[in-house]
């Protein structure tokens, strides 16, 4: 397979995620939100607020995150990610999920705890590439961070220099 089949085989590998992560995630924010919801006073607004509103947040601060790192990418400009309220929106959305996940069950347990951290991983995970895997440039920035890591690379094949062992 040449390097265009393969650029082709990773932008369909990404979509196939995508398509399995991200309607899962959804629906289990809706469900776990509903049910985390049922557990709150029939007049708290609370409860019909978290599975109406967590899934479309969780959506927004997703891909707003992974728009501005797309665009980033594209620009060769620093990362955004270390940026603190990229950072924090991100933290808010997983800590929302995974709690409302540990919430909605009778009788949480780690095995709940660890289950609701990787459905939102994935989930989260999806929303934010998709901008990248909708991007015609995919193929591009993939090709010249390559050849940016080659370059930077010696010529020995070392991504980083050997430990100073003369000591």
């Amino acid at each position: 397979m040449g390097r265009r089949g393969t650029l082709r085989a990773l932008r369909v590998a990404i979509w196939v995620v995508i398509a399995v992560e991200v309607p899962l995630y959804l629906v289990w924010l809706v469900r776990v939100g509903y049910l985390t919801g049922q557990r709150l006073d029939g007049g708290d607004a609370s409860r019909w607020a978290l599975p109406v509103l967590l899934p479309p947040a969780a959506v927004v601060f997703c891909a707003a995150a992974g728009w501005t790192w797309w665009i980033s990418m594209v620009a060769q400009e620093k990362s955004p990610l270390r940026e603190p309220q990229i950072l924090l929106s991100l933290a808010f959305v997983a800590a929302v999920s995974v709690l409302c996940g540990v919430a909605a069950v009778d009788h949480p347990s780690v095995s709940i705890g660890l289950l609701s951290m990787v459905v939102t991983g994935l989930g989260m995970t999806g929303l934010f590439f998709i901008p990248a895997a909708a991007s015609r440039r995919l193929p591009d920035v993939i090709r010249r961070r390559a050849a940016e890591r080659r370059a930077s690379s010696d010529p020995a094949g070392w991504d980083e220099p050997p430990a100073d062992t003369s000591r």
